[in-house]
């Protein structure tokens, strides 16, 4: 189990996270929903690591692992994935390349070129993408859209225990949506002890997911809790209920 336990986190001297505390299960989805500046980015880059959020007080754990003292590779190692609402792009590496290396990594099984790329095409084509995708530069020249896919295809070859998917949705059309919910879908049938926090501004891409819980963050805290149908409920009213 994914374990957030009173998790409180600055950034440049200043408290952004004021005591958050979730869990996710094996094989739930949780989705975190809450306002611009709540705080839902910079959970998810403190759990991944990221040099420049600094946990004031609280414990992550996966499976009983405290993460804390962990760096980001090892974090990655113990089974937990990031995928950014940003991805950066990184001219001349290949992207092949990289998955291939990453899954070595991760998995501790070696595997030949050419498996891993047959391995690679039968993802690939769940994301309309077309085969030499992957023999372009990691997020080089790619759209918005072919980012986020990219994202989505490291999530479904390297299969962590858990996986944050920060604003995955954010800038892509309503086909696009709909692929990378199918793709999400499928990462979860070859992978069903995934257990996924979805962080999220919209309700459309849930409409195409099964989610088990939604969390509201507001403000640096959980303010709620609740089934899918407390999206249906912020798509009435609003946070200012919260």
């Amino acid at each position: 189990m994914l374990i957030i336990s009173n998790l409180r986190v600055k950034v440049a001297a200043k408290l952004i996270l004021r005591g958050i505390s979730l869990t996710v299960k094996p094989g739930e989805l949780v989705a975190v929903m809450g306002p611009n500046g709540s705080g839902k980015s910079t959970l998810a880059y403190a759990i991944a690591g990221h040099p420049g959020y600094t946990w004031s007080r609280g414990t992550v754990k996966i499976d009983g692992q405290n993460l804390k003292k962990m760096t980001p590779d090892k974090r990655a190692k113990a089974g937990l994935f990031l995928g950014f609402q940003y991805p950066v792009a990184v001219a001349g590496v290949n992207l092949q390349n990289l998955l291939r290396q990453s899954y070595i990594s991760v998995s501790g099984k070696r595997i030949a070129p050419f498996e891993f790329r047959d391995l690679v095409k039968k993802k690939i084509k769940t994301l309309g993408l077309n085969a030499d995708f992957i023999d372009r530069s990691v997020n080089d020249g790619f759209s918005g859209g072919e980012k986020k896919k990219s994202e989505i295809l490291q999530l479904a070859i390297l299969k962590p225990k858990y996986a944050i998917l920060d604003e995955i949705d954010s800038g892509l059309d309503i086909d696009a949506v709909k692929i990378v919910a199918r793709a999400i879908n499928q990462a979860r049938q070859d992978n069903p002890k995934l257990g996924l926090l979805l962080i999220t501004h919209y309700q459309r891409i849930l409409d195409y997911l099964k989610v088990d819980r939604v969390v509201i963050v507001k403000a640096g805290r959980v303010v709620k809790e609740g089934q899918s149908q407390l999206v249906k409920q912020l798509e009435k009213s609003g946070y200012a209920g919260f």
